[in-house]
């Protein structure tokens, strides 16, 4: 299944022209990419405020944070909401957006895994480190999310910090995100010496991690919350393949009715970008 957009004229559809000529390389050896402007500011403001009201619609998580764990402290995350609210659906089937997915996963097409609203509240806690791949019932590594922050995200509000060139490190990949994936990891990449790399995000910037780069985030000292919508991109070839834990089990429902060993090409994982008909 193949998305096609109407001729909206939107900055989404429109091709990323900041991409550097090495940003296949780059993103192949660091395991991540921050790029600057990816959407204006305009475009931020026409989409956060309808985010926002459908994380605040669609949230589950009532408990106060003194009564949470760490990953409840972490941030109120909604996932898929492109199934609840046309204009989001406009923001995560962004072609510009999967443009960059599909080039610097050097791959000839993506497809959707899901989308995730992440909004780490004032005083919310930190997020500990994680590889996301850990949930993916998924036969390879070509897999990226990115990471757009809804506003200016100083380093008071917490954002997204990745340990250089992790990906390519096994140890670590069977801790789901937890007070013991905080401690390990942090050890792990202390020891490897991979660099811990924390930059502020300009409004309009965005980042794009793979599937098994560790990354963590500080807390939010400041006194709005961190608005972030993340989308997962998945090689439009790629297959799902035997879970081995329950979240991975549990995953399986973000791609309806496939079997071990098949292409998810479901209504929920249609290809957002192909470069070949581009």
């Amino acid at each position: 299944m193949t998305v096609t957009t109407a001729a909206l004229g939107s900055e989404l559809d429109i091709p990323y022209e900041g991409l550097p000529g090495t940003a296949t390389a780059d993103f192949a050896r660091d395991g991540f990419i921050h790029l600057s402007r990816v959407l204006s500011s305009e475009t931020i403001a026409e989409y956060e405020p309808v985010v926002t009201s459908e994380v605040i619609r669609l949230n589950t998580q009532h408990l106060p944070l003194a009564e949470r764990d760490t990953y409840g402290k972490a941030f109120l995350q909604v996932t898929n909401l492109w199934e609840h609210n046309a204009k989001v659906k406009e923001l995560v089937f962004s072609r510009r957006l999967a443009g960059i997915a599909t080039r610097i996963l050097g791959v000839h097409a993506v497809r959707l895994y899901h989308d995730q609203a992440l909004y780490k509240e004032s005083g919310g806690g930190i997020t500990p480190w994680h590889a996301d791949q850990y949930y993916w019932p998924l036969s390879s590594d070509r897999v990226c999310t990115i990471w757009l922050p809804l506003q200016e995200t100083p380093y008071e509000m917490g954002p997204l910090a990745f340990a250089r060139g992790s990906h390519n490190f096994a140890h670590g990949r069977d801790l789901a995100i937890s007070d013991e994936s905080e401690a390990k990891l942090a050890q792990t990449v202390a020891e490897q010496n991979f660099e811990d790399v924390v930059e502020p995000f300009a409004l309009g910037d965005a980042s794009f991690h793979r599937g098994w780069t560790f990354h963590h985030a500080g807390p939010n000292h400041s006194t709005i919350p961190r608005r972030v919508m993340t989308v997962i991109y998945m090689d439009a070839d790629i297959r799902v393949c035997d879970p081995v834990n329950d979240n991975q089990l549990a995953d399986r429902n973000w791609m309806p009715g496939t079997e071990i060993g098949q292409v998810p090409d479901t209504p929920r994982n249609p290809v957002l970008y192909d470069g070949r008909t581009a």
